[in-house]
């Protein structure tokens, strides 16, 4: 049995079963890193990672239960000493930097190598943000030159929380379903979508819903 007691302990937050096993396999076949704790939901994250201490947690954002964005927020509150990774599905280009400035350390798609992830693990640890190349050039132009970058999306203009309940209607939720996963009230969730009507300039909620789904079936698939 191998000695673990100055090994990386890693904290694992995803909805679905296959990946936190399939990372906790990769993650555990390291010989400086260990799985020290799961969750599937931010519910159970909140209540578990803080029993564990973990020196990293690789989380999705895209969580059944809660919002990954908020669940980002509350652990770096919590625990501002653990290094935060976001593994996603979605286009870093569009949420990156939102998680940046939520806490995040990294955020790595789940279409790249599974090398990836066990590189960023090492990186943040060493105190390194960990973006892809494109993203780290992005952050470099956008910070040196004020203007704003060519062929921008409309839906980098949407808040954290727009995006969220944008993200939700394109997986088919309804705003009630929406309202209950966001712990808000069903008022507020059609208040963001009126709001994300004007900003994408779209005129009914059935186009928010189609183009909300677009989006979403866009998204790459996982190699996990």
């Amino acid at each position: 049995m191998r000695d673990t007691s100055h090994a990386i302990k890693v904290f694992l937050v995803d909805d679905h079963p296959l990946v936190r096993e399939s990372l906790t396999g990769l993650i555990d076949r390291q010989s400086d890193m260990v799985v020290c704790g799961e969750a599937e939901d931010s519910s159970q994250a909140l209540r578990t990672i803080g029993l564990v201490e973990p020196d990293v947690a690789v989380m999705d954002i895209s969580l059944k239960e809660a919002s990954g964005l908020e669940l980002l927020k509350a652990v770096k509150l919590r625990l501002p000493a653990v290094k935060l990774i976001v593994l996603s599905m979605h286009d870093e280009k569009l949420y990156a930097e939102r998680c940046i400035r939520a806490g995040a350390n990294g955020y790595v798609m789940k279409a790249e190598s599974t090398k990836r992830i066990i590189s960023a693990i090492r990186d943040v640890m060493t105190g390194h943000l960990c973006v892809s190349e494109e993203m780290a050039a992005s952050f470099a132009e956008k910070y040196i030159d004020s203007r704003p970058p060519l062929g921008k999306s409309p839906l980098e203009d949407l808040s954290d929380r727009e995006l969220e309940v944008f993200n939700l209607l394109g997986r088919g939720l309804e705003t009630r379903q929406i309202a209950q996963s966001l712990n808000v009230s069903i008022k507020t969730v059609q208040a963001y979508c009126a709001r994300m009507k004007q900003k994408l300039k779209l005129t009914t909620a059935a186009e928010l819903v189609r183009e909300a789904i677009r989006w979403h079936e866009r998204q790459p698939p996982s190699d996990l």
